[in-house]
């Protein structure tokens, strides 16, 4: 959602990515591992055992370690694994974005299986003396850092948001006599214009923060939870111990990825038709069926499930239940007295479940939103309150002996030393910032046609503040709100152009804009976090983002392109929904338009569902957390209210998965769940590569299974008869 929020890098929703306290995008298994690793240590008996200061300090088991030069740190080794991991995480980043919306974090994914490709690597060289570079921590976050940027692009690039809704095929299923929904606001996806568009606007984010990396990792030392987890995780598989505890990830991430790839390969037999496959089991019956709730053996979203933290779970659930076991049924009661077009027309019931997801979005988003630029305001307040009052030293004894200055730790020492070491000049930032935006100024508008100079001079002068705005909220909650920002720009510049100037197309390629370069902001300095705490150059970090930014822009949209050929994106009732898409676009005509879209009594039922999630996020942050935990997430209920609740059902199964592991062997369960929803999420990932050639091939499946009532199967035999 944002997407989620799932707003930032951990659980990301097509709507946006947000990270945030139990929410959406929360990496809290990364979260665990980082605290069991830090400070659960006991003794053989069982009993807590005496930690001195030098046991807590990580640096000092690296001391022998040489930290190799920036420029060692990014070896070809390293740039081939990202490359590698970048395509199967952009697949599966797609598959997820263009389905649900619902992205778990796959940085854990990322930073195992770096590791375990390069540590087979460097074992077969060593095995014939042919090792010459060591393999470090360093490199391991560089690859980490790479792939990251890589699989970014997938999910800013609005591949299932803003992007696919400028097509003509979302433009029709907005509704061909919907108010602003015209021809002139329609732009159909072509690898060309995708990936200029992209290696334009990618990269302007990464020279934003980069003058203030001091401020906010040292001066301030913001936390970043995920940048700091993932750091944790890389620091722990480097040592003996932590190498052992890879090695067994490592396996079950194997295991269940063959599981996962094999379980696909044999449903793709049964799917010769769009209703036919596992995919649509009545597991509750033809009736639930009907009503988009049942199982569909879907590997991809039991292992998201088993990511997302379970209230997030849960949440989905209940909106699919609100939605399609109750709203949906009651409101088409009333075809032919609140509205007389088809089902699927956005004047008919389509526009209730459409619109009532935007109210939802909206007001989470806005709520969050206001909330972490409070939090941001009064932290940064609160700094320079501090730093003011700690300006002069304060001196002890009888003023003759110097002030007694603070012992700093022997690890943060260290990472200081090496973060202010090799410096990234300002002048690099500023010329990099100045170029991209003069160049952006010249060629978007003959991209996107409504969109005028002077509209990317603005967002230009926009996004610093934005951008500096959601990389200060991130380090402190863990929450990326990048839709957040860019669904501000579809209203802000769609309505400056207007309905007459393609105010529509306008505000969807602003929003692109302001996405990327909010998002790639706040992904860099979660890199320079975790870059800080394993001893990373800052120059490496930035290197790594740029070329895992270049390789995001090449790959990101030739992987859409496969599945934009080879799949039909956008069918209703199809696999590939892309249910954001049609948010994104009509949020657009929204902003354009007015309310003047909407069905008879929608505006009223939105209006209560956008307060409905102020309220319930004002209740989640006054009640106390063992109460909060139980109350559900509105962006996450939003999601099912359009597409159905069938992924939920899926979801849930793994959080149950999760639930049950955890009640047996907690600590067995923190290590291996990543490992094993990394697996699932993989391997039926990585089907989609050869199910797409196979559908452009036009090789069909070569059965169709369905399943038919008990009256209907006698019509078909009687038929055949």
């Amino acid at each position: 959602m944002d997407q989620y929020g799932s707003e930032s890098r951990s659980l990301e929703v097509e709507d946006g990515h947000a990270h945030g306290q139990e929410g959406l995008v929360k990496r809290v298994h990364h979260g665990k591992n980082g605290e069991e690793l830090s400070s659960n240590r006991e003794e053989e008996n069982g009993t807590p055992g005496k930690i001195e200061e030098k046991d807590l300090s990580i640096e000092r088991i690296f001391d022998n370690n040489k930290v190799p030069p920036w420029w060692e740190q990014i070896t070809f080794r390293a740039m081939f694994v990202s490359m590698l991991l970048g395509i199967m995480f952009c697949i599966i980043v797609l598959k997820l974005a263009l389905t649900t919306g619902v992205i778990p974090s796959l940085n854990v994914s990322a930073g195992l299986l770096g590791f375990f490709f390069i540590k087979t690597w460097t074992k077969f060289l060593e095995k014939f003396g042919l090792l010459k570079t060591p393999f470090t921590r360093q490199e391991n976050t560089v690859i980490q850092t790479c792939v990251v940027a890589c699989y970014g692009i997938a999910f800013s690039g609005g591949f299932g948001s803003y992007l696919l809704g400028m097509s003509r095929k979302t433009y029709e299923r907005a509704g061909l006599h919907t108010p602003g929904n015209t021809t002139d606001n329609i732009k159909d996806p072509s690898l060309t214009w995708i990936i200029g568009f992209l290696l334009i606007v990618s990269f302007i984010g990464l020279f934003v923060v980069v003058p203030l990396r001091k401020i906010m990792v040292i001066d301030y030392k913001l936390t970043y939870p995920s940048g700091t987890a993932t750091a944790i995780l890389i620091n722990g598989f480097h040592t003996p111990q932590g190498d052992k505890v890879a090695r067994k990830q490592v396996r079950a991430l194997g295991k269940y990825f063959t599981f996962s790839f094999l379980w696909g390969f044999f449903q793709w037999f049964f799917t010769a038709a769009d209703d036919c496959g596992f995919q649509q089991f009545p597991t509750f019956g033809l009736k639930a069926r009907d009503n988009r709730f049942y199982f569909d053996f879907s590997a991809t979203y039991v292992g998201a499930g088993m990511i997302c933290p379970h209230l997030v779970n849960l949440s989905i659930l209940f909106g699919a239940v609100i939605s399609w076991g109750l709203m949906w049924p009651l409101i088409n009661n009333q075809s032919g007295h609140w509205y007389t077009a088809p089902e699927g027309d956005m004047q008919g019931l389509q526009g209730y479940r459409v619109f009532v997801s935007i109210a939802l979005i909206l007001g989470d988003g806005i709520y969050n939103f206001l909330k972490i630029l409070y939090i941001t305001v009064t932290s940064m307040y609160s700094q320079w309150k501090k730093r003011t009052q700690n300006g002069l030293p304060v001196v002890t004894g009888d003023g003759n002996q110097p002030p007694v200055e603070e012992a700093i730790p022997y690890d943060e020492q260290r990472r200081n030393e090496m973060f202010m070491k090799d410096s990234i000049p300002l002048w690099v930032a500023g010329a990099g910032y100045v170029a991209l935006a003069a160049l952006s100024m010249g060629v978007i508008p003959r991209i996107f046609h409504p969109v005028k100079w002077y509209f990317v001079l603005v967002a230009y002068i926009m996004a610093p503040v934005f951008a500096f705005c959601n990389a200060y909220g991130c380090g402190l909650t863990d929450w990326s709100l990048v839709t957040t920002y860019g669904k501000l720009a579809i209203f802000i510049f769609g309505a400056w152009a207007g309905k007459d100037g393609g105010g529509v197309l306008a505000g969807l390629a602003t929003c692109g804009v302001m996405m990327a370069i909010v998002s790639t902001a706040a992904d860099l300095m979660q890199d320079f976090k975790t870059g800080y705490l394993t001893m990373s150059s800052p120059r490496s970090m930035f290197v790594s983002q740029v070329v895992g930014t270049a390789m995001g822009c090449i790959i990101a949209p030739c992987t859409f392109w496969l599945f934009y050929k080879a799949f039909n994106l956008g069918d209703a009732n199809g696999e590939y929904q892309a249910p954001y898409a049609l948010i994104f676009r009509n949020m657009a005509i929204l902003g354009v338009e007015g309310f003047g879209a909407l069905p008879k009594h929608c505006l009223t039922i939105c209006y209560c569902f956008f307060a409905a999630a102020i309220v319930i996020n004002l209740i989640r942050d006054r009640v106390p957390k063992k109460v909060s935990q139980y109350i559900p997430l509105p962006m996450a209920m939003a999601i099912p209210f359009y597409i159905g609740g069938y992924f939920a059902i899926d979801m849930c199964v793994g959080t149950a998965i999760v639930f049950v592991w955890q009640k047996i062997n907690r600590k067995n369960a923190d290590v291996m769940v990543p490992a094993v929803a990394a697996g699932l999420l993989c391997g039926d990932g990585i089907w989609t590569l050869p199910s797409s050639i196979l559908a452009l091939a036009k090789v069909n499946p070569p059965i169709c299974m369905k399943f038919l009532s008990r009256s209907m199967n006698s019509k078909v035999d009687a038929l055949l008869t």
